[in-house]
């Protein structure tokens, strides 16, 4: 609180009243500081993570769409493309037989885990299909209900 020094006309003396108003400076003060301190802060908090997204161009009417090739894992670690199981061991050949052969690596291939397959099984088989240069791995997830 802030006093007021003033003096009446007439009266010889100087006389002390409180001032009721509120110092508003250091309040400023503190805010542009704060609002420094978050446009510095805010853009190094953003994260960039690099998509390769499909063009947005529709394919040809008369071009027949290929069915992606699904690779899932479930729960006991049981392997299947499509309906067809099969194993870690082979996992390369068979992606390549259901992409049809040719340079089957650079095909994307879709992985699907059900939500009780445990970390170290899943990275198997991602660590597997990397290995034999099958690089573009998209991960499918489903709805726990």
């Amino acid at each position: 609180m802030g006093a007021k020094l003033s003096g009446p006309a007439g009266q010889g003396g100087k006389t002390v009243e409180q001032n009721s108003d509120i110092n508003v400076t250091p309040f400023v003060d503190i805010m542009l500081v704060l609002l420094i301190i978050f446009m510095v802060a805010a853009p190094l908090a953003t994260v960039s993570i690099r998509l390769d997204l499909p063009p947005a161009t529709p394919p040809a009417p008369n071009q027949e769409q290929e069915e992606p090739v699904y690779i899932t894992i479930q729960e006991g670690g049981d392997l299947f493309i499509a309906d067809q199981q099969t194993s870690l061991a082979t996992l390369p050949a068979d992606v390549c037989a259901a992409l049809g052969g040719g340079v089957c690596q650079e095909e994307r291939v879709f992985v699907r885990a059900q939500a009780e397959v445990r970390y170290e099984q899943f990275m198997e088989v991602m660590n597997t299909l990397q290995e034999n240069g099958f690089l573009k791995v998209g991960l499918l997830n489903e709805d726990i209900t």
